[in-house]
Order: structure tokens, then C-alpha cells, then sequence
């Protein structure tokens, strides 16, 4: 393999381990989060507990897979605002399992998913004017967040005291 093709896979590499690293340590915060998720008044539209694994787990790889669209272009240098934006919400994103499940900050949760949601959207403006199809890679993960941020808000309302 060609220097250029091992350096592009080994790029690949790090920037799925860099968004598979914040889904675990987001997944930390969740890992015993089963039986206080179970208890929780849900809206009649949320997902089943089970779901969230799998839809994460796609949305992780796309999301590496867009910041290394992005670093492909110009590297860390060349494309330093929006990497930077990109490694941001990862943290954001990782942030919300610990304030939700762990803390179970119910108020916390929801501006911070505001945030993230925010967050995003800055992030795919940016890989925008570097590769378009990076952005367009993160667009399924607004609109899962656009989803996260109602049912957190619905959830948290509808459990005040476990959610306090």
C-alpha cells in the first residue's frame, strides 16, 4: 500500500476512534442506566430502550467518517475551525449521558442537548465549506438529536422527581 493510502486509512482510523471514544464515555454513564430509564414515565412516541445502541453506533461511524472527509482536505491545520467545532460536540455529546442517566439532571440535559443541537448545526455549516458531503453525513444526526432534544424535554417534564 502507498504511503498516501496508509496515511489516508490510518486517518480513517483515528477519527473513528475519536467519535467511537465519546460513545463510550458517554456509554459509561449509561451503563447501569437500564432499570432507572425503565422507571421513567415516557411519551407514548419514544423509541424502545433497546434501539438507542444501534442508531448511535451508525451515527458514530458516520460522524468519524465526515471528520475524516474533512481532515482529508486540509488537515488538522487547513481545517482547524471545524475540526475544532466537530471535537466540541463530541465532548457535548458525550456530556448529556452523564448529566441524563448518571447525574439524572433532567434541566441540565435538556439546555445541554439545546446546546448540542446547536452545536451541530455550527459543525455541519463548517464541513460545508470544506467537503459538502461530510456535512451532509452529520445531517442524520441533527435530526436524531432534533428527536433526543423533544424526548428529553418530554421525559424530564413528565418525571419531575427522578428528573429533578
Amino acid at each position: 500500500m502507498a504511503r498516501s493510502g496508509t496515511r489516508q486509512i490510518s486517518g480513517l482510523a483515528f477519527w473513528l476512534a475519536v467519535s467511537f471514544a465519546a460513545a463510550a464515555i458517554g456509554g459509561v454513564a449509561t451503563m447501569s442506566a437500564g432499570p432507572f430509564y425503565s422507571q421513567l414515565v415516557r411519551p407514548e412516541w419514544a423509541p424502545p430502550g433497546w434501539l438507542f445502541g444501534p442508531v448511535w453506533t451508525v451515527l458514530y461511524a458516520m460522524m468519524g467518517f465526515a471528520a475524516w472527509l474533512v481532515w482529508r482536505v486540509g488537515g488538522f491545520r487547513g481545517a482547524k475551525p471545524a475540526i475544532m467545532l466537530f471535537v466540541v460536540q463530541l465532548a457535548f455529546n458525550a456530556l448529556w449521558s452523564w448529566l441524563f442517566f448518571k447525574w439524572q439532571l433532567g434541566a441540565a440535559s435538556f439546555v445541554e442537548i439545546v446546546l448540542l443541537w446547536a452545536l451541530i448545526l455550527a459543525t455541519i455549516a463548517a464541513f460545508w465549506r470544506v467537503k459538502p458531503l461530510a456535512a451532509a453525513l452529520l445531517v442524520p444526526y441533527l435530526l436524531w438529536v432534533s428527536f433526543a432534544s423533544a424526548l428529553t424535554f418530554s421525559v424530564w417534564r413528565m418525571n419531575p422527581r427522578m428528573l429533578g
